[in-house]
């Protein structure tokens, strides 16, 4: 048996990839994402560039047997290009369509049939073969045309058709050179080997990297830069390294050196293919090179919207909104990480992270800052990463110094609605393409605008919701009070009489304690219901409020300990209302501790500044627990004893007066809630 030749071994490799391609395309069709006949026309490939590889001494075939092959490939793509064009339209095609591709299988065919029956000369086989491959290339040609405009959302199928569209345009030149020379060129059957492996290898990377459910544009246009610097570069640089090993090669060892660049050209096809199957992310990569420099735009805008709308639009559980928004944002720009903060108050808080470490917790930002300004007013995009680029790192001193040690920061996205800033996610970078161009920039902008707009119509709706149950709360509060006010007055009226039975002391004394313990008890219960009085600012001082708040709580157990700074300091606010807050959060601790446990209740001033800690070594808070539900109203774990509002109440109260409330807790260990609260200038002394 003859040696194989390096074309005999290109053929053989287009084959086997040809044949690989009629696998992936058998499991697309089971899928019902492509039509059959597309793993049909692999698969004539294949045994077309097989048995030209073997070469037909080697297996004894006779003339008939390469033009039968070869008439059978062309065959089996029309056919595969107008049933898949039929299949992706959902419709019928053009008449004139239906009659090309019919006539022209129904010409391959009638010679087949022809050469069959007679033996034809073999001087003659060759004509008769070009002439029937030109007529049947030049259909294939029509049936990629039309099949390729005709589609205008699919890139696997467009890859196909570019690739198909070579193979057809090389043929044609190939067998007018067969027909003019009257021989086949012998240079032109390796290069037609060479441009069947590179076509085989486009396809294959093609059917792997992109989605044939892929609902993407497929117009095609070509980068300028990476044509002009990139493309021109590279082969020239190619071509040079190339020619130089070859003549070395020609010179030194006298070898042939077409042998050397299809060495190769094959080894480095095969290693390609193997790294796009082995790799997630060279294909990644891939597909990111494809859409950047192959079409028109990095994002189809309407596919991108279509998906955001989508992903917002579906139902949720309040717990889930904020996940939903910051995933929303990440399937787009690929981000590997991130967290997003939403404004609370007078600060902003981090409401959802996801793949980012932090170093230490990152703490609430507050509004008023520079970096929160500079977000709300120049609607600015914080690029942490861009050094070199004094356009995108124009602000980036006004970033935070807990934000930069935050490693691998791509991008700060602000949230912005109408009128303000609703938060902002910091993400961090993609794995493969951490590019910002003006697409980017606009897409992200949007894109923050869309989801803001969707958490604050979600907090919209929570704060009417929670208003509609204060609503009910207070109707029920009236029909209490209406009944309370019937029940004091005959209380009153039954003290008033029992005056009349002065002449029996035990019952007189007897009544008069058990009815004046009943009206205290109702109109205590009323003035708390009844929520009517109008708070009463006026400097306080701290030591004080702690002092009323700590000695409000000494009927149960663990009782309280108060440390407290010197000169604790003044604030401004309603002393009943600031003790009630106090009271309340001592309360709670007290209810989740044993009586054996502790709870210490700390301040610490600074010039401007107040922070007062409650501390206990109670039950303890899960994160989940503390983020949805702790500062929720009528949201009790008490199982009856408690209305749910205390902790809801307390925030409020705070936050009125402009101080802040946080909690940090682990359950089984305890917890500690944090009040901060600015002193008055009369502190500062």
């Amino acid at each position: 048996m003859a040696q194989i030749t390096i074309t005999e071994l290109t053929y053989l490799c287009a084959g086997t990839l040809f044949f690989l391609l009629a696998c992936i395309y058998s499991y697309q069709a089971r899928k019902k994402l492509i039509h059959w006949s597309l793993s049909i026309g692999c698969l004539s490939s294949a045994i077309w560039l097989v048995s030209s590889g073997l070469n037909v001494q080697l297996l004894n075939f006779t003339a008939t047997t390469p033009l039968i092959i070869e008439l059978l490939r062309y065959i089996a793509w029309i056919f595969a290009l107008t049933a898949t064009l039929r299949f992706l339209l959902h419709e019928k095609i053009p008449t004139a369509l239906n009659r090309l591709a019919y006539g022209a299988m129904f010409f391959a065919f009638i010679v087949i049939g022809f050469h069959l029956s007679y033996k034809i000369p073999e001087e003659e086989m060759l004509v008769n073969l070009s002439c029937a491959s030109l007529i049947l290339s030049i259909a294939g040609l029509i049936s990629v045309e039309q099949l390729y405009k005709n589609i205008d959302q699919n890139r696997q199928i467009k890859l196909l058709c570019l690739n198909l569209g070579v193979l057809f345009i090389f043929d044609i030149y190939f067998f007018t050179n067969c027909l003019i020379f009257g021989a086949i060129d012998p240079d032109l059957w390796q290069i037609r080997a060479v441009i069947s492996v590179g076509s085989a290898a486009l396809i294959t990377i093609g059917t792997v990297v992109l989605d044939p459910r892929s609902a993407e544009s497929a117009s095609l246009s070509f980068s300028r830069p990476i044509v002009f610097y990139s493309t021109s570069l590279m082969t020239a640089g190619t071509l040079i390294i190339v020619l130089a090993i070859g003549g070395y090669y020609v010179k030194e060892l006298k070898g042939d050196w077409i042998t050397v660049i299809y060495s190769l050209f094959l080894f480095i096809a095969l290693m390609a293919i193997m790294v796009v199957f082995l790799s997630s992310m060279a294909r990644e990569s891939l597909s990111v090179l494809i859409n950047k420099h192959f079409f028109s735009h990095k994002y189809d805008y309407r596919i991108e919207w279509l998906n955001l709308i989508y992903r917002l639009s579906l139902p949720t559980m309040p717990e889930q909104t904020n996940m939903r928004a910051y995933q929303a944002i990440v399937d787009i720009v690929k981000a590997k990480g991130g967290a997003m903060w939403l404004r609370d108050g007078n600060q902003y808080v981090m409401s959802y992270q996801q793949d980012i470490q932090f170093e230490t917790p990152p703490p609430n930002e507050p509004i008023d800052s520079d970096f929160c300004t500079i977000l709300r007013k120049q609607q600015w995009i914080f690029v942490p990463g861009s050094i070199d680029d004094s356009t995108r790192s124009k602000y980036n001193e006004y970033l935070p110094l807990w934000l930069r040690k935050i490693p691998k920061v791509w991008i700060v996205l602000p949230l912005l609605t109408e009128h303000d800033l609703f938060g902002y996610v910091i993400l961090t970078r993609p794995k493969v393409d951490a590019s910002l161009t003006w697409e980017d920039i606009d897409l992200l902008k949007t894109v923050g605008r869309q989801v803001s707009s969707y958490l604050e119509r979600h907090s919209q709706a929570e704060q009417l919701m929670e208003s509609s149950q204060f609503d009910t709360f207070h109707r029920l509060s009236a029909f209490i009070m209406h009944d309370l006010k019937n029940l004091i007055a005959q209380q009153a009226l039954v003290v008033q009489n029992a005056s009349k039975h002065k002449d029996n002391p035990e019952f007189f004394e007897d009544a008069i304690q058990t009815i004046s313990n009943s009206v205290d008890r109702m109109n205590g219960l009323l003035r708390k219901l009844q929520h009517s009085d109008h708070a009463e600012i006026r400097p306080l001082k701290l030591q004080e409020v702690l002092i009323e708040a700590s000695g409000k709580c000494q009927d149960k157990k663990p009782l309280p300990t108060l440390r407290l700074d010197k000169g604790a300091g003044t604030i401004n606010g309603d002393n009943d209302r600031l003790v009630m807050a106090i009271t309340h959060l001592i309360t709670n601790a007290q209810d989740a501790t044993k009586s054996s446990g502790f709870i210490d209740i700390c301040v610490q001033t600074t010039q401007n500044n107040a922070m007062i800690t409650i501390a206990d070594n109670g039950e303890g808070m899960d994160e989940d627990f503390i983020n949805s539900r702790l500062f929720k109203p009528f949201d009790s774990t008490k199982e009856g004893k408690g209305m749910g509002i205390g902790v809801y109440q307390a925030k409020e109260i705070i936050t009125q007066l402009k101080g802040t409330l946080s909690v940090e807790s682990t359950p089984g260990e305890g917890s500690t809630f944090t009040i901060n609260l600015p002193l008055t200038k009369t502190a500062t002394k």
